[in-house]
């Protein structure tokens, strides 16, 4: 049994899907003009694209679609060389200002930041889009670190992304709050031994959050996520002894 409840010193966000719905309307489109750009005949639905979401980081979505779509013996480069276009292109939406967050976001991080509770980012993302993208969404600095995929060597659901945002923010797991999409940054959280808040989106509905303090749809609504909420649940996971959590 551990001894005490530890203080709710930090938040720290997913990016794709979780502060914004990037997902069908900004990566799927960029992933598509990318493909056209260097000749490939592919063009993913928002269906398939939703399907093909179970493999975390965009390179190597690109690389195993191709492995199993006619282009086995280069897929690794072409997929590198397609990812870097649709880097560009993405980012490029996100300087247009094209990315609104999802409603109640900034409620929630305003209210986070009125009570002194520190915000972290940890994404698997490339740094050159998710710097804009967030401080689009939140704000410029608001954000005090954020660990993106250009510092990783491993992508969720390993936790090393989590990890590196504890120590970025000086706090240990016990002091912090993840906020999350999917099953699969779910699992990289509570890898990290984290507390952690599933908002799920429509693409991420129906998968399994087994461990999570709470599971939502939304943040906003009549019973919406507030900065009080989340110190109720951080309180809550940390006043029951951990061998009785899923």
């Amino acid at each position: 049994m551990e001894i005490g409840v530890p203080q709710l010193k930090a938040v720290i966000f997913d990016v794709d899907g979780t502060l914004a719905d990037t997902e069908r309307d900004g990566h799927r489109p960029a992933f598509n003009e990318a493909f056209a750009r260097h000749g490939l005949d592919i063009r993913w639905s928002p269906e398939e694209y939703g399907d093909l979401l179970a493999v975390t980081g965009g390179r190597r979505r690109v690389a195993g679609y191709l492995r199993v779509n006619g282009y086995e013996q280069h897929a690794d480069e072409l997929a590198a060389t397609v990812h870097r276009t649709k880097t560009e292109l993405f980012s490029a939406r996100v300087t247009h200002g094209n990315m609104v967050a999802r409603a109640g976001v900034s409620a929630l991080v305003a209210e986070l930041v009125a009570e002194g509770i520190r915000i972290g980012v940890a994404t698997t993302g490339r740094r050159a889009w998710v710097e804009p993208l967030v401080s689009q969404l939140l704000g410029e600095g608001v954000a005090e670190i954020m660990i993106t995929g250009d510092e990783v060597r491993e992508l969720k659901p390993d936790p090393e992304v989590y990890l590196l945002a504890l120590h970025a923010l000086g706090v240990s797991a016990r002091e912090a709050l993840a906020v999350e999409d999917s099953g699969i940054g779910l699992r990289a959280a509570l890898a990290a031994e984290l507390a952690t808040v599933v908002v799920s989106n429509g693409y991420t509905v129906g998968q399994n959050f087994a461990g999570a303090v709470e599971v939502r749809r939304d943040f906003d609504g009549p019973d919406r996520l507030t900065a009080a909420r989340c110190v109720v649940l951080h309180r809550n996971y940390w006043n029951h002894d951990r061998n009785d959590r899923p």
